[in-house]
């Protein structure tokens, strides 16, 4: 949870002008759903970065400093959850909170 709050922290304040929160946000949740996405392939963690990358992700590339901080977060969660949960729109939720 503590990864959480930082990487939510640091991703929170739009770093381009014109960037709201709700984008800002939804970003951050194509990310989670993106390395949720490259564990449920069976990428290992450390090469999730680059996996991820290889996929010409659409969000802007500030975004992709943070997939190292999220990136555990993801893979200590029980397999199980990251098959039947959302875990993008529970990023989305948290930090459409803060």
């Amino acid at each position: 949870m503590l990864r959480i709050a930082i990487a939510a922290a640091l991703l929170a304040t739009p770093l381009v002008a014109e960037e709201t929160k709700e984008q800002s946000c939804q970003y951050q949740a194509e990310v989670v759903a993106a390395i949720q996405k490259a564990r449920l392939d069976r990428v290992k963690e450390r090469d999730v970065p680059q996996a991820v990358a290889d996929t010409g992700p659409t969000w802007p590339d500030n975004y992709n400093a943070a997939i190292p901080l999220i990136v555990p977060w993801v893979y200590e969660q029980k397999m199980r959850d990251v098959r039947k949960k959302d875990l993008g729109a529970a990023w989305l939720e948290l930090c459409l909170l803060q």
